[in-house]
């Protein structure tokens, strides 16, 4: 069988595809695996018993129900539903924007492919422009969505260690070099995987060097404001005609809907709709459907605030006192300081092994977490740091397991200094 380029490149094996694999595997193998590795949301029991009554409520209603399952939306997606969003970024964030500016995607994921690919690659002037990440680790997610090599470029970040065993990824500005090679900026807020929120400095920071160059900033912001809200320190919701905001349903209750929202300006909007429309025809309708009543209303972030973040800052707070009181001070480990999102992320400094050894180790003890290895995108040289690193998602294990997951991390990385 003869692959075209584009045949071979989504035929390989790439990072985000182990990840996922290793989740399906796990579930099919029988085994009572310890799952901390997935970017699974957690079964929150008032988020679902809201979701079941309006399915019921769905279920019962004709014309909806025939509206939900027999029609196309429009390519850019359910016209009432995004004049509700529209309304809400206006009243809730006091984000200028009407329906012309929020398109739907079949989750960030598609969402992500087509903006990166809107913006970079080869070029009809003849030039090749790339997607500028200020800083890694980053989203695996971005990794391979690139329909051309050498898409993506990231600036080392700054480390700062904090004390306490928790340290900190800053922007690295003199390291960034946006100009005629740049097609996009493009950050995660918080950051998947480390937790990592930037500031409101530094946001603004990238978004006048964007405009500057005359490109788009992209804030990823699927565990972010207005809605989930995983972010556990001060951010302040970032909006303007050169940026692009991407939001997701998933992180609140719904990965199965596929729901991606993207905020843009209404030349971005279009093209967003066009691309769509040659993709999937329209986005689906499920996730917009479920969420229709909270986003009218304004519910949706309430329910964010006072059900969503708080249940995951109580499992945060329960695994950094785990983590603390299992890996002890014998060794030299520290977590990213908690400032967002479902995951702690772990630097073992100077480790005799590879995060991905480490993986291996915990895998055949029954505990899935992600190498650290596969996050530093764009960033070409061997840093040993790239290698010291784990992602783990303390989500959606009760308390004992979250317990007994990292007490087996803990026991490998310190067999790992031993030898």
């Amino acid at each position: 069988m003869k692959l075209s380029a584009f045949g071979e490149k989504f035929g390989s094996t790439s990072g985000v595809q182990v990840l996922m694999d290793d989740i399906g595997d796990a579930l099919a193998s029988g085994r009572d695996m310890i799952m901390m590795g997935g970017g699974n949301p957690a079964a929150i029991p008032a988020v679902e018993a809201l979701f079941q009554e309006r399915m019921r409520q769905l279920s019962q209603d004709p014309q909806q129900l025939n509206k939900l399952l027999s029609s196309y939306d429009p390519p850019q997606g359910n016209a009432t539903f995004i004049a509700d969003l529209a309304a809400l970024f206006r009243k809730q964030l006091g984000w200028q924007v009407s329906e012309r500016n929020i398109a739907l995607t079949n989750g960030s994921q598609a969402g992500f492919f087509m903006l990166f690919n809107m913006f970079a690659g080869s070029c009809n002037d003849g030039t090749y422009r790339q997607i500028q990440l200020p800083s890694a680790p980053e989203y695996i997610g971005y990794a391979d969505a690139g329909l051309e090599p050498d898409f993506l470029v990231a600036a080392h970040p700054q480390i700062d260690e904090l004390g306490g065993r928790e340290f900190k990824y800053r922007v690295q500005f003199d390291e960034l070099s946006i100009g005629a090679q740049t097609g996009a900026i493009c950050v995660s807020r918080p950051t998947n995987p480390t937790g990592n929120v930037i500031t409101d400095e530094e946001v603004e920071h990238l978004d006048a060097m964007a405009r500057a160059a005359d490109v788009p900033l992209i804030i990823d912001g699927a565990y972010g404001v207005p809605f989930p809200s995983l972010i556990y320190t001060q951010a302040t919701p970032f909006w303007n005609d050169n940026t692009i905001v991407c939001l997701s349903l998933s992180k609140l209750g719904l990965p199965s809907a596929r729901t991606g929202i993207v905020v843009a300006n209404e030349e971005v909007i279009q093209t967003i709709a066009r691309t769509n429309a040659i993709i999937n025809l329209a986005s689906g309708n499920f996730g917009a459907a479920l969420t229709q009543n909270l986003v009218h209303t304004g519910d949706i972030i309430r329910l964010s605030n006072e059900v969503v973040r708080p249940y995951y800052e109580q499992q945060l707070a329960l695994t950094k006192s785990v983590l603390h009181r299992e890996m002890g001070t014998s060794i030299p480990w520290a977590m990213h300081k908690p400032e967002g999102t479902m995951f702690t992320w772990l630097w073992f400094k100077g480790m005799p092994i590879t995060s991905q050894e480490l993986y291996e180790r915990l895998k055949a003890r029954g505990v899935i977490v992600v190498s650290g290895h596969h996050f530093f995108l764009g960033i070409k040289d061997q840093w040993r740091h790239r290698h010291e690193c784990i992602r783990v998602n303390y989500a959606a294990q009760s308390p004992q397991r979250i317990e007994q997951g990292l007490a087996i991390i803990a026991e490998e990385v310190k067999k790992a200094y031993a030898h």
